[in-house]
């Protein structure tokens, strides 16, 4: 995928749309647009592209307790409308990205960060948030329940309402920090994993991660990862993110952040007229990383087109 590395910055955050602010809670956002995680590193490494401080908030990578390489390659597989991607988690471990990646996103970026713990024990989980907890600039602990429970059968934690209600409540003992957990979409009903996050403590939702998919290659007939499948993202799940966010949104009283194939300003609000409080552009950014910037920029004009005047009004 080519980018074009000679494209002007996007303006200022001194300039943003005053109308664009949104709460998560008690966190404050200047505008719902979020990198997802996974998708924007640390945030830092964008720096040279635009002032990141644009961004309503930034999800940083995906991170567990020890260091990981990640799956074998190859990780990721081109689709219409999207992509495959297996790769594993690879990141420097919790204690690495307290010492060496958040001093760094402090520097580069000033508004609230978004912590996305991953595990693979309930002791894991428990762990990377207790760790995390008072960090300067961390305002939410994002968890990532897509976890393979490496006590459970190997069983993502997210596929069993029960699972997720102990990882919840494991982490709000540890932890000052408001809890989001970001939901997979490979559920026979969202709605039941959701109400039982709820149930047990969290302070908001996430949704939705990807979806399992494969490719397959014709000359070689087998799959193209290595790991065989992987997680399908991009604009192609679009309608499946904002019928899920719709169904929890309306079930549930915490707060939604919705996620999955947000490419323009109108997907934001679409997504936002489903129940989601801010949104998160995740694969986007890799195609074009002016993604997030042009969606902000876009949004004021957006909303004038449908007659909003601002975004709290959407809220549900």
């Amino acid at each position: 995928m080519e980018v074009n590395a000679n494209k002007p910055s996007a303006p200022e955050s001194e300039n943003s749309d005053k109308r664009l602010a949104v709460k998560l809670g008690d966190v404050e956002l200047k505008n719902p647009v979020i990198p997802a995680s996974g998708c924007f590193g640390y945030g830092y490494g964008m720096t040279e592209y635009y002032d990141i401080n644009v961004l309503g908030s930034i999800s940083f990578k995906g991170t567990t307790l020890h260091p990981r390489y990640g799956n074998p390659l190859p990780r990721v597989a081109e689709c219409e409308g999207g992509m495959i991607n297996s790769v594993g988690l690879q990141n420097p471990g919790i204690h690495a990205v307290i010492a060496e990646e958040l001093p760094k996103m402090r520097k580069a970026f000033d508004g609230p960060i978004i912590a996305n713990i991953s595990g693979f024990s309930v002791d894991e989980y428990r762990e990377c948030c207790r760790l995390i907890d008072g960090e300067e600039q961390v305002s939410i602990i994002e968890l990532n329940v897509s976890c393979p429970n490496v006590h459970g059968g190997g069983m993502s934690f997210g596929t069993c309402p029960d699972s997720v209600a102990e990882v919840v409540k494991a982490v709000k003992e540890v932890s000052s920090l408001p809890v989001y957990v970001k939901l997979s979409p490979n559920v026979t009903d969202i709605v039941s994993i959701a109400k039982a996050a709820e149930d047990a403590g969290a302070d908001g939702l996430c949704l939705i991660n990807t979806l399992l998919g494969m490719r397959i290659d014709l000359k070689t007939r087998r799959p193209v990862v290595a790991n065989t499948m992987g997680g399908f993202s991009g604009a192609a799940v679009f309608p499946v993110a904002v019928r899920m966010v719709w169904q929890v949104a309306h079930a549930c009283k915490i707060p939604v952040i919705g996620c999955g194939g947000v490419t323009t300003a109108d997907n934001v609000l679409e997504m936002m007229m489903a129940g989601a409080r801010a949104v998160e552009v995740g694969t986007a950014n890799l195609i074009n990383p002016w993604a997030c910037p042009e969606i902000i920029e876009n949004l004021p004009a957006a909303m004038d087109r449908y007659g909003i005047g601002s975004l709290e009004e959407l809220k549900i």
